[in-house]
């Protein structure tokens, strides 16, 4: 009997990825183009991949980050094509390195030489891509385990700036990337302006749960100061994934653990009040109602309405259905 050779699932995608391509109708470059600056990298030390973007246009977000856990990162942009960014990840999915997946894809587009891309694997491997005719300035640098990348700058500075500061830059991946799009526009930006920024953190490792994975996953859509809107959220995300980890503490019953977490949640964004009022909560059900009554006496001068609310946390069993306690910390609003 004739044998039939079977072809590895990462042959048969890249090969179904270049056929579509090149027996579709060339595809047209949109007729505005999403010039921008963005990053991608992967930190050596976590594992995390991320991407981090701004540009002169409107929900920039939306169209040039991709990135998957465990698997990848991608910045389509220039006359964008946001098919780079899912076809990326598959192939890099299926086995490919990110050199490879972006050579892939180039190979199969008519319309190469107006895009700007650079794809970064779970392993650290990069590669970028500058079309002959975006607008420059135009340019990028690929360095260890990350890339930058920028078209219709006001000069060419702008992403050896980014390159520079990211690899100077101490701190987690978000805090790293973020330091290079600042870097970029202090270099002078985008000529046209600024309007929106994105920046995407996921884990080294996927957990089935992608909604877990992304450690940051925010947009600015539009702003007339997209980078400081977005350094804002950065530091109010972190904020959340401290109490989000003190939470965790709590149900490993690691009481002591979770009050650091809390406590720096707090120091990121200390006026804040559903960080503060749920730090208060957890610190009731510790039996530190003494340690709590401050906490909520913040919250309530903020806001009434979190007086109200309390009571009807122990009819749902989130703290003790205790009249005497209760009243204690609804008093503590008033000074008593």
């Amino acid at each position: 009997m004739k044998r039939i050779a079977l072809l590895a699932p990462v042959t048969i995608l890249a090969f179904l990825v270049m056929t579509t391509a090149s027996t579709q109708t060339p595809r047209q470059p949109p007729l505005r183009p999403v010039h921008t600056f963005s990053i991608v990298a992967r930190d050596p030390a976590t594992g995390e991949l991320g991407v981090a973007v701004q540009s002169h246009w409107f929900s920039v977000g939306s169209l040039v980050p991709w990135a998957e856990a465990g698997v990848g990162a991608v910045a389509t942009q220039s006359f964008v094509d946001p098919s780079y960014g899912k076809l990326g990840l598959d192939l890099m999915r299926a086995g490919k390195s990110g050199p490879d997946a972006l050579k892939a894809l180039l190979a199969g587009d008519d319309g190469r030489d107006v895009r700007q891309v650079a794809m970064i694997d779970a392993q650290g491997r990069v590669a970028a891509y500058t079309g002959a005719k975006d607008i420059p300035a135009a340019g990028h640098i690929v360095g260890d385990g990350y890339s930058v990348q920028a078209n219709l700058m006001l000069n060419d500075k702008v992403w050896p700036a980014m390159a520079r500061v990211f690899e100077d830059t101490k701190g987690d991946l978000a805090e790293r990337m973020m330091a290079a799009l600042e870097a970029a526009q202090e270099a002078g930006g985008d000529i046209r302006g600024r309007q929106s920024a994105a920046l995407i953190v996921v884990t080294g490792k996927p957990t089935g749960k992608p909604w877990v994975d992304r450690v940051f996953d925010l947009r600015v859509d539009d702003s007339a100061e997209p980078l400081g809107d977005l350094r804002r959220l950065v530091t109010l995300q972190r904020a959340y994934n401290h109490m989000n980890a003190g939470d965790l503490a709590v149900e490993q019953k690691d009481n002591e653990r979770a009050l650091v977490e809390y406590a720096e949640a707090a120091r990121l964004v200390p006026d804040n009040a559903e960080i503060v009022y749920w730090h208060a909560v957890a610190l009731v059900n510790m039996g530190r109602l003494d340690d709590s009554l401050p906490l909520f006496r913040r919250v309530f001068a903020m806001d009434k309405n979190w007086v109200t609310l309390t009571p009807r946390l122990a009819k749902v069993g989130l703290i003790p259905d205790d009249p005497k306690l209760i009243q204690r910390i609804v008093n503590s609003g008033s000074g008593n």
